[in-house]
């Protein structure tokens, strides 16, 4: 007599009212099909049910479950979500089975533990992972997104309900996900604004876009988005930390002298000396040269790509010395001090606070996290099999990411989408953007304790998100690496592993374009290279992707601390400005809503969350994986704990590397 216990998932629509049957195979053979009682409590969502079946032979040590499903009566074949599976045999032993997927028809579920296949793996097991890959491999096909840009998921019409079911938002996630993005629509309809086509008359009026949402830094943003200072911290903890760097020359081609930031350095020092003491940092957006512009409300929109220098005051606060709102240096291309008057020093500003809303979005944004997270989800499922340890490793970190991307692709990037009706990289400039930021992008830039070392910035104060991402990155490091040399004993089980390396190879190949001067691995030699690669994979999905995304309504709901278009161009003489070509400049009335309202739903995670180290699917069924996990847990708690004691303190918080507010995977 073998004792089985059926899981069916907590979703609402997990239930079926199939026939379900089942067989187990073990290494002596497979016994009958048997199928499982069928009352109508069984299978419901949250059910937990015990069946008793009878098997006339010796099957030995069990190696998979086979589950078939067929149509009960005349109703419609319905997906069923299995959590999982567990069998105990005559004699006592337990085996476990998980899954957490839907099934369609019928699934094999091979036993718990992770293997790393071999010569020696048992045929059986060898047989189900190449039919379980055959099977994915025709549902998650490749496309072309745009060219010179990571491929994606090949889906009709880039349609979430497109996807195969597993990839799909769970009812309760898309009911508030929909919920929360037509009720924000709905609201300024009804005040107006959607419509409104004006320029802005004041700017305090920008605040009623957003009356009824509110959140606990966007009026402070909106009180000292003027400050220096605050523009400065923006580069540190704002929503794109990772486009500073220290300056040890200024280029040729920012022509700053000595005298022009004379006044801002004061009579002790000069530039040269603060070049030299390490003090002069650059914010250089040369990405955005020679991206087309997009037409709004049918007027042509303005993008520039400036430069920008700042210094480390005595204070440790990081302020601008000199702004240059292009890369070409002219007689038509004054250079911004903040000896100007007001109004010219506030526009120059505001433009470099424009240009760092577009770069934030389409590269640091939507490219570093979001596309390279559908790659690695995309390759996961096509080379690694379920039974893979690095597959229980990382899909709870690709949770959700097709849905929201394919969403993206629809609804955000797509024709006639948001970025089209408020953003200046609409129709057309977003996939120019891409393929720039693709050229530059390297496998050091994505490792974060190589990416600060590379931009010089160990040492800068008050950067929050270096320190508190250092912090996750360690104790992810620390955990992958518990896992991988479990799993792994030698170099050369990684060397010598297909599945790991066909999943390497194809997210070069797919997601990297195969550009070997990205540095980007494209196999593996050792443990330690695949846990620095896994780490990034994981840091991507899941840190990092909590901190340029968390903040967006934070910083971006005050509209001038981030205009997603300007709607005339960059000023070429000093002098001139005045707040009226201030509110001229910035965009309209309906363009600043859909932006608003945009990053006010992004930046708000709709039901059924898992935060970073929440694993509520036990994929990992041995002991000692299960304890690298309760001591990454509490790793990850210590850390939020540091985080939210030092954030008490603060004038303006840096919550959102917190570990207790990251969610697990690119899943919004």
């Amino acid at each position: 007599m073998y004792r089985l216990k059926v899981a069916t998932g907590t979703d609402l629509a997990a239930s079926t009212c199939n026939n379900v049957s089942i067989v187990l195979v073990g290494v002596h053979g497979e016994s009958e099909v048997h199928q499982l009682p069928h009352q109508w409590y069984n299978f419901i969502s949250g059910a937990v049910t015990e069946f008793n079946i009878t098997v006339n032979k010796d099957l030995g040590e069990l190696l998979l479950v086979r589950i078939y499903m067929e149509r009960y009566l005349n109703f419609l074949l319905d997906p069923w979500y299995c959590n999982y599976v567990t069998v105990t045999c005559p004699k006592g032993q337990l085996y476990q089975f998980p899954l957490y997927q839907w099934i369609l028809k019928s699934v094999e579920i091979p036993e718990g533990k992770g293997v790393v296949i071999t010569k020696n793996t048992h045929p059986v097991l060898q047989k189900q992972r190449k039919l379980e890959l055959e099977i994915k491999r025709e549902t998650h096909k490749w496309k072309v997104y745009a060219e010179g840009a990571p491929r994606c998921i090949d889906v009709a019409n880039d349609d979430p309900q497109n996807l195969p079911p597993n990839d799909q938002y769970s009812f309760q996630k898309q009911t508030s996900f929909g919920s929360a993005s037509y009720s924000t629509g709905l609201e300024t309809k009804l005040n107006g604004f959607t419509f409104n086509t004006d320029s802005w008359h004041n700017l305090e009026d920008v605040k009623l876009v957003s009356c009824l949402r509110r959140s606990q830094y966007s009026d402070t943003v909106s009180k000292e988005w003027k400050e220096d200072s605050f523009f400065g911290s923006l580069y540190l903890n704002g929503l794109n930390p990772t486009l500073i760097e220290k300056c040890v020359k200024v280029p040729w081609n920012f022509p700053v002298t000595d005298c022009m930031v004379a006044s801002s350095l004061g009579a002790c020092t000069n530039l040269q000396k603060e070049l030299q003491n390490g003090h002069i940092l650059m914010a250089d957006y040369k990405v955005l040269h020679g991206v087309p512009a997009n037409t709004i409300n049918g007027r042509k929109q303005y993008i520039a790509a400036p430069m920008c220098l700042l210094w480390k005051n005595p204070q440790d606060q990081i302020v601008p010395i000199a702004i240059q709102l292009s890369q070409t240096p002219g007689e038509n291309v004054p250079i911004f001090l903040p000896s100007d008057s007001e109004y010219d020093w506030v526009l120059a500003k505001i433009w470099v606070r424009s240009a760092d809303y577009n770069a934030h979005e389409v590269d640091t944004h939507l490219l570093r996290t979001h596309l390279l997270a559908e790659v690695f989800s995309i390759a996961t499922t096509r080379q690694l099999p379920i039974g893979h340890p690095v597959y229980k490793l990382i899909i709870p970190h690709l949770r959700y990411t097709l849905h929201i991307n394919a969403f993206a692709r629809t609804r955000l990037i797509g024709p006639n989408g948001i970025f089209d009706q408020a953003s200046v990289t609409g129709k057309g400039g977003i996939p120019v953007l891409l393929k720039k930021a693709m050229a530059e992008l390297t496998y050091s830039s994505l490792c974060l304790p190589d990416d600060i070392k590379g931009r010089g910035m160990e040492h800068i104060p008050n950067y929050w998100y270096r320190d508190d991402g250092m912090k996750i990155w360690a104790a992810m490091e620390s955990f992958v690496s518990n896992i991988i040399n479990y799993y792994y004993r030698s170099d050369e089980m990684v060397k010598e592993d297909p599945e790991l390396q066909a999943w390497v190879a194809e997210i070069f190949k797919e997601g990297f374009l195969q550009n070997k001067s990205s540095e980007v691995p494209y196999s593996l030699g050792t443990r330690a290279s695949l846990i620095k690669y896994l780490t990034m994979v994981i840091f991507r999905c899941s840190a990092q992707h909590a901190a340029v995304n968390s903040g967006q309504f934070d910083f971006y709901s005050w509209m001038p601390n981030g205009p997603p278009t300007m709607k005339r161009p960059p000023p070429s003489t000093k002098g001139v400005t005045t707040m009226e070509t201030i509110l001229e400049a910035l965009p309209d009335v309906n363009s600043t809503t859909v932006g608003i309202c945009t990053v006010w739903v992004l930046s708000n995670e709709p039901m059924d969350r898992r935060r970073l180290g929440e694993y509520p699917d036990e994929r990992f069924t041995e002991k000692t994986p299960q304890q690298f996990i309760k001591k990454f847990q509490q790793r990850l708690s210590e850390i939020s704990k540091c985080i939210q004691e030092r954030n008490k303190t603060m004038h303006l918080p840096y919550p959102y590397l917190d570990p207790s507010q990251i969610e697990n995977s690119v899943s919004i």
